[in-house]
């Protein structure tokens, strides 16, 4: 009887610390993003309007990312499900987002691959995307 209640304590303990370092894990994912600058190409939906994910995953990002080098943290891939507000149609269909170190380094190696990268637009999508960069606060 006393095993079986500290072996539970036991695996209890054991399922608590592995819960308290994926949060704290977390937080720290947000406390290394902080004060990144985020590039957010974002793809609004229309009706008519096409993407290919494939391509955009495993030919598109990856180019792009090619060309930004070291200055390049990561970049992750969304892909639009639903509009926030219920019965209202999909705002997004894609979002790729960089996250960089410098503004001035992502603009010098985007400025000689702007022809590529746009012309390479008609791979993936007929959608002419919204770009946004920010600062990343938290």
């Amino acid at each position: 009887m006393k095993f079986r209640l500290i072996l539970s304590f036991l695996l209890l303990a054991s399922s608590f610390t592995a819960f308290s370092q994926e949060r704290q894990k977390g937080n720290n994912s947000a406390v290394a993003e902080k004060g990144l600058i985020k590039v957010s190409v974002l793809y609004p939906f229309a009706e008519g309007k096409t993407f290919n994910m494939e391509y955009y995953e495993t030919k598109h990002m990856p180019m792009v990312a090619g060309f930004l080098g070291s200055n390049l943290v990561k970049y992750t891939i969304e892909k639009g499900l639903a509009s926030g507000v219920p019965n209202q149609p999909l705002p997004y269909m894609a979002i790729g987002i960089f996250y960089i170190k410098s503004l001035a380094e992502y603009q010098a190696a985007i400025a000689p691959n702007i022809a590529a990268i746009r012309a390479d637009f008609a791979n993936y999508t007929n959608v002419a995307p919204v770009i946004l960069v920010s600062e990343v606060v938290r």
